[in-house]
């Protein structure tokens, strides 16, 4: 197992094991290849066969701090749908694997994302529950080649495989191409709080139920 060393606020030199999944998930719709790792620097191999969608999780790992290779072949000929879903439900599976009994995490995080004249806002709860809820307030049927109304589901998607709580909302703005970034980009920012160690709890269950 990979190890990173860190050093907390005495000084010391700690070793903690790096976190990481891989997941395969063939179904008769999509064959998806996943490799993730939490400890990351932000790299990314993604390719799914709908490029604004490459874009959008390219920016997730960047901003989330995650090494993320992602191959997706899906039924692209039907629709999209099934490609966005699964690749939701996918990373969203990767994440819970990698954070195991999900010990010593913060457990939930938020952030506010401004892109230029746009505003959202996310939070996640690794709370072992399945619940989301999404506002793009996008009104435009397409950006770029992405059906905009697929957004929704990649977020279920990942509530689903992860076991979370996500709620995504933009304020405000103009610009199609930045309200679904900025969520994207807000995502990513909330995730990386909530799966990050928490000093002061070490090994402890973020949860009064001895279970998440």
């Amino acid at each position: 197992m990979k190890t990173l060393t860190v050093i907390d606020d005495n000084a010391e030199r700690i070793s903690e094991p790096v976190r990481s999944a891989e997941i395969m998930r063939h179904t008769t719709e999509t064959t998806i290849v996943l490799r993730l790792t939490l400890e990351g620097r932000g790299q990314y191999k993604v390719r799914t066969g709908i490029r604004f969608f490459d874009h959008m999780l390219e920016l997730f790992a960047r901003h989330g701090g995650f090494d993320l290779e992602l191959s997706c072949k899906g039924d692209l000929d039907v629709d999209q749908h099934h490609t966005v879903e699964d690749v939701g439900i996918a990373l969203g599976e990767a994440f819970d694997r990698a954070l195991g009994d999900k010990r010593g995490i913060l457990r939930a995080g938020y952030f506010v994302m401004p892109m230029d004249e746009t505003l959202a806002v996310a939070a996640v709860d690794l709370s072992g529950r399945t619940a989301f809820a999404v506002d793009t307030t996008v009104r435009a049927r397409l950006v770029g080649d992405l059906q905009t109304e697929l957004v929704t589901d990649f977020f279920e998607g990942f509530a689903r495989g992860a076991r979370a709580n996500v709620h995504v909302k933009v304020m405000y703005g103009r610009s199609t191409h930045h309200k679904i970034e900025a969520t994207f980009k807000a995502f990513a920012r909330a995730l990386r709080g909530a799966c990050s160690r928490d000093r002061q709890m070490a090994d402890l269950l973020p949860s009064t139920k001895g279970l998440l």
